[in-house]
């Protein structure tokens, strides 16, 4: 089987903590992406779940909210009614 490099960048702090854990498993950190690598191809999926935290949406939308607030009090449409609101945007 033929073999190439690649290259890939990471923090340094991250890949030194990864460079030691790699050799408490007894292998290298080309072994450890290989078996990755392996893991992927065969299950044709990332084999770990990978998620957001929820509250980071949710703590985005309120800030969004509160901004929008604050123009329509600056514009003056803070007092505008459901009605008054589609009248302007759909005419």
């Amino acid at each position: 089987m033929n073999q190439v490099a690649f290259t890939v960048r990471m923090d340094n702090s991250l890949k030194n903590k990864f460079e030691e854990m790699c050799e408490n498993f007894g292998m290298s950190m080309s072994t450890a992406i290989n078996v990755f690598a392996r893991a992927v191809i065969k299950q044709k999926k990332i084999p770990f779940d990978i998620a957001y935290d929820t509250n980071v949406d949710l703590i985005r939308a309120k800030t969004i909210a509160k901004e929008l607030r604050e123009d329509a009090k600056k514009n003056g449409t803070a007092d505008m009614s459901l009605e008054e609101i589609n009248k302007e945007i759909y005419g």
